[in-house]
């Protein structure tokens, strides 16, 4: 299967969480954001550890992968995120995020994604300083800035985190690379217009777009 992935950092893209999709239908629910217009399905993989919730594995990952052509955005909120980034490849994911407070070695388990043919991000919760991923951000593909506390959907858009979406936006375009901005959390029509004004170019949403009419969200969004 051919995903074709254009990084046209101009363009702000929406993400759907699927969290907060109706699972005794995902197959379907996948490709109703698909026509509303989502560019992205983002997946939030939870262990019960890092995070107080437990969601999906890379099995759930390899059967929507069958039903869709969407860019499959996976976000490990996991501990040991080494053990898993294979099989979550295999699964496939196109691009896979892993926590900065997760892990120790970020570079190896970086270029371990990569090698992977996966695009690779690295994520940082609302209390987590920019200076944990300073090093690592010419490297990656995507840096996502968490709004809430992760581990469950429907939380409120935390705003002190909207200094630290303006300080990464400055280090990504001092780089001169094509490094995409994501943030998650609390994402709906009021709050993307914040981030995207702080130079977000990817917005995760689930609750938002999932509690709405999906093609009047998404747009609303962009």
């Amino acid at each position: 299967m051919l995903i074709v992935l254009l990084f046209m950092i101009s363009m702000v893209l929406v993400a759907p969480s699927i969290l907060s999709a109706d699972f005794s239908r995902l197959g379907e629910e996948i490709k109703e954001i698909e026509k509303a217009g989502a560019d992205w399905v983002h997946i939030d993989v939870m262990d019960g550890h890092f995070v107080p919730n437990i969601t999906i594995g890379p099995i759930v990952v390899s059967k929507i992968r069958k039903i869709s052509n969407l860019f499959f955005d996976v976000h490990l909120m996991i501990e040991n995120p080494e053990k898993y980034i294979e099989s979550f490849s295999k699964a496939g994911a196109d691009l896979i995020t892993i926590h900065a407070e997760a892990c120790e070695d970020k570079k190896t388990l970086i270029d371990k994604i990569k090698k992977l043919d996966c695009k690779a991000g690295i994520s940082i919760n609302p209390e987590t300083s920019v200076d944990e991923i300073k090093d690592f951000i010419k490297d990656v593909d995507l840096i996502l800035v968490m709004s809430v506390h992760p581990g469950f959907g429907g939380q409120s858009f935390i705003s002190d985190v909207v200094p630290k979406i303006k300080e990464i936006r400055k280090i990504i375009d001092k780089t001169g690379k094509d490094i995409y901005l994501e943030v998650d959390g609390g994402i709906n029509e009021k709050t993307a217009k914040i981030v995207k004004e702080n130079g977000a170019d990817v917005l995760v949403a689930g609750n938002y777009i999932f509690s709405n009419e999906y093609k009047s969200a998404i747009k609303s969004l962009k």
